[in-house]
Order: structure tokens, then C-alpha cells, then sequence
């Protein structure tokens, strides 16, 4: 079968390392829309248990902080003087942030405040506040502490969430909103940065990516986080996690962008349908699990159902309690919501961070959140074929994601694919094997065009599709 939308196209040119770069802080985005029906939340999610000793994903995690740095930096840094008049100088962005006390030898201890009061993050020098304290001082009056449990006290946990609006719409993790699907109808609580407490209660959830909006009651004038761009980042990248791990609510870790085109597969009972991806392992059978908030031990999954998510990779230090809370870079921006780690452990230790987080790009979530808020659900895209990872094809020259069907009237068969092929590439994404092309199709809209690069008896193609919608 021939291809007459294709034509060969050369090999993609290398990207070059990015300059490193001083931090300008630019004030808080305002809010975005906010109006929505609350629909009923969607199935629960699973979590699988692993052998002993083997890496582990578990819902949202790394290594040592970086080195605090002081004063006279040079190579394009910012003093730590100069970087502190500009984050805490009173009605200066940030929602007004500012630090009680004089910069100087006097100077013993403050707290950053606004006008809603403390907000969480206490300066005990401020004559030498690093980047880190700018950074978590611009995003943590953002992000938020829930504390979630079942109405009749069976069960409980707590995640982290951030700030979408004003008036109070929050994204979060859907294993965090409902314990991993164990609670239908929860009790949600949330802390906000300031100590004010607010019920909540889910507007949607959509499973296929993990991600949950919740709305607060009563609420007005809180600090709506800023979206970075996610597709401009690049591995080395400053990254910022801020959160409730074990509950400690406005915890802050640092670290880097460890790698950017990272997918993960998790066991999942609220997992749609799914047959694009062949050759998956079932969920019972994966090496990794996923503490849920308030699961004191791991349980295998009931379920042999998997959801693919494209992340992020930090190794920010990232704990369970972390999830759905912020990921953010240089200047405070979100760059994405943590939702998973990897750590080694057994069945008989406890877990913990071992420098492997992962998080949602802002891209994806604050796509994924927008549709919730707007529709009280979000779409994803559907590529219509059957795929294999191409490693496993004897006589295959590249890795990528065989096409082992394309299926009559769907996306990759209008748009020329056939079965032998080998998808390379998705929306410029590189595509390893199977779980990243469906994580990618996933990430993107129903209905959205999106370009496909592939191989074909040792010639490369590309090609446009229009993404159906998985139902």
C-alpha cells in the first residue's frame, strides 16, 4: 500500500545544549476562566505491589539539595541581596510578598507574609537569601495541602494540590482526590499556604492522565500559580518541587531536569479500554507500585488495567505526599504537577526517594485541567492502531513503535500508516517503544492534528493524522 500523503523527510538535526541563563522574576499570571457543572468522578485507579528489591514507580519523590548560594554571584546570577529586594519588596509581585525586617546585620529572623497573612516560609537571614528561598517564596502561596477521607472515617490520606484561580479552582492528582479510587464519594480539606482551611469538592477527574480539579468553598483572592511552557525546557534545567510529603505541608526540594521525554506505564483500574498498545505487561505483573495517601503498606493491584503518561523526570526530591503538588523552574513558574517516583525498596522496608521523580508537563495538565473546568472532563487522543515495541520485531533496524495494525477509518490509516511501519517520531518527541506513541497520542486532544515520523523499508516518512477521541 502506498503512502500519498508522505514524503521522505532527512534525518532531524541535533539540538544544541542551552546557555545557562540568570532568573527574572515577572509577576503572578492572573486567573484563568473558571466556571463549570460538577460531574461525578470517574473510576478509581489501582496500585500494584513489586518483587522485593526492585525499583519501584509509587504516586508522587530524590538526592541532596543544592548548595545555598551566597552573596556576589557572578556569571550572569544575581546577588542574593539583589535577588531578595526584588522577590520581597513590598506590592512587588508575587502577590505582594514581603519580608517584616531589615535587610542587614540586624537582621535576625523573618517571615515572608501577605496580605492574607504567614505564608509558610520562614527567613531566618535575610541578608543572604539564595535562589531556592526566591523561588519557593514565588510559588508556595500557589500550591496547597489536601487531606482527603472517606465520609464515614474508613480511610484517609493527604497530597498536595496548586492553585488554578482565584476563586478557588485546585488541580491535583486523581489518586489523590479519591485514595486511589478506594473513596467515591470523599471528604476533602485543604490548607492553604496561609493556614486558611477550605472544604472541597471535585469538579472532575480524568484517570487516563491522572489529574483532578477540585473546587474550594468560599473562596476569594488566593494566588492563582503561572504556567511556564513546558516544550522550552531542557534537561538541566533548575526545577523546584513544592508540596506535603509524609503531610509536611510547604516542603521545598531542589534539584534539575534529569530528562524530558520520559513514559510511564501504571496500573490503573480506572484505565479506559485500550488496545494501542498490544504488548503491554499487565498491571498485576510491573515491577512498581504506588503509595496511595494514607496506605500505610503496599497492596497489589486488583486490576491488570495500565495508563501511559508522558513526564518529566527531576531529581528533585519527591515523596509520596508530594503528588499533585508543584514542580516548578528559575523563576517560580509551573513547569508540572509531580505525580509518581521510583525508589528501591522491599516488602519489608520502608520507601523513599532515590533521585527518580517524575511529573505531568504543564502543557498536558493545564490542558487536561482547562477541558475539566470547562467540560468536567478532559479528551485524549486516539491513533487507531495496534503497536508493539519495535525491539521485539525481529529484522527491525531502530527502536520506535511498531505498527502491528492500523485499523480500517481510523487516525494512522488515513494518514498512511500501514502495518511493518515504525513510528520514530511523535509531535517531534522521540518514540522508544510502544508506551511512549500512546502516552504522546494520550497527552494530546481528541481530534488534534499531529505529525508522525516513520520508517518504511529503511526510508524515513512523515505524515499528518487527525486524532480520533478514546472513549
Amino acid at each position: 500500500m502506498s503512502n500519498d500523503n508522505a514524503t521522505p523527510v532527512p534525518p532531524l538535526p541535533e539540538r544544541s545544549a542551552a546557555e545557562a541563563a540568570a532568573s527574572a522574576f515577572s509577576p503572578a499570571a492572573s486567573s484563568p476562566p473558571a466556571t463549570s457543572a460538577f460531574p461525578e468522578m470517574g473510576p478509581p485507579n489501582g496500585a500494584p505491589h513489586p518483587p522485593a528489591h526492585e525499583p519501584v514507580y509509587q504516586w508522587a519523590p530524590a538526592p541532596p539539595a543544592k548548595p545555598v548560594a551566597k552573596k556576589g554571584l557572578t556569571s550572569g546570577k544575581v546577588t542574593a541581596l539583589v535577588l531578595a529586594a526584588v522577590l520581597f519588596g513590598g506590592g512587588a509581585g508575587f502577590g505582594g510578598a514581603w519580608i517584616g525586617g531589615a535587610f542587614g546585620p540586624g537582621a535576625s529572623s523573618a517571615v515572608v507574609s501577605s496580605d492574607r497573612g504567614t505564608q509558610g516560609l520562614t527567613i531566618n537571614n535575610p541578608s543572604d537569601v539564595n535562589e531556592t528561598a526566591a523561588i519557593a517564596a514565588a510559588a508556595l502561596p500557589s500550591v496547597v495541602t489536601l487531606e482527603v477521607g472517606a465520609t464515614d472515617g474508613s480511610s484517609a490520606g493527604s497530597g498536595s494540590g496548586v492553585i488554578l484561580s482565584e476563586d478557588g479552582y485546585v488541580l491535583t492528582n486523581t489518586h489523590v482526590a479519591t485514595l486511589g479510587g478506594s473513596v467515591a464519594d470523599p471528604a476533602i480539606r485543604v490548607t492553604a499556604a496561609d493556614g486558611k482551611l477550605y472544604n472541597a469538592t471535585i469538579v472532575g477527574t480524568d484517570p487516563t492522565y491522572d489529574l483532578a480539579v477540585i473546587k474550594l468553598e468560599g473562596a476569594s483572592g488566593l494566588t492563582p500559580i503561572e504556567f511556564a511552557d513546558s516544550a522550552e525546557l531542557n534537561v538541566g534545567d533548575t526545577s523546584v518541587a513544592i508540596g506535603a510529603p509524609m503531610g509536611l505541608a510547604n516542603t521545598v526540594t531542589t534539584g534539575v531536569i534529569s530528562n524530558l521525554n520520559r513514559s510511564i506505564e501504571i496500573a490503573s483500574s480506572a484505565a479506559p479500554d485500550d488496545t494501542e498498545s498490544s504488548d503491554s505487561p499487565d498491571g498485576e505483573n510491573l515491577p512498581w507500585f504506588f503509595d496511595i495517601p494514607g496506605q500505610e503498606t503496599p497492596q497489589q493491584p486488583q486490576t491488570s488495567e495500565t495508563i501511559k503518561i508522558a513526564v518529566l523526570q527531576t531529581d528533585a526530591a519527591i515523596n509520596p505526599g508530594n503528588s499533585g503538588g508543584a514542580l516548578v523552574d528559575s523563576d517560580g513558574k509551573l513547569i508540572g504537577i509531580n505525580v509518581a517516583i521510583a525508589t528501591a525498596r522491599s516488602t519489608s522496608e520502608e520507601g523513599g526517594s532515590i533521585g527518580l521523580g517524575f511529573a505531568i508537563p504543564s502543557n498536558i495538565a493545564q490542558r487536561v485541567a482547562n477541558e475539566i473546568i470547562d467540560n468536567g472532563f478532559a479528551t485524549h487522543g486516539l491513533l487507531g492502531a495496534s503497536v508493539r515495541p519495535a525491539s521485539s520485531v525481529q529484522g527491525t533496524t531502530t527502536t520506535g513503535a511498531y505498527v502491528a495494525e492500523a485499523v480500517d477509518g481510523g487516525a494512522a490509516a488515513a494518514g498512511g500508516l500501514q502495518e511493518g511501519d515504525v513510528i520514530t517520531h511523535f509531535n517531534g518527541v522521540r518514540v522508544s517503544d510502544a508506551i511512549d506513541i500512546t502516552a504522546q497520542v494520550r497527552a494530546a486532544a481528541a481530534g488534534s492534528e499531529a505529525t508522525v515520523r516513520y520508517m518504511r523499508d529503511g526510508e524515513e516518512f512523515e505524515t499528518t493524522v487527525t486524532l480520533g477521541a478514546l472513549e
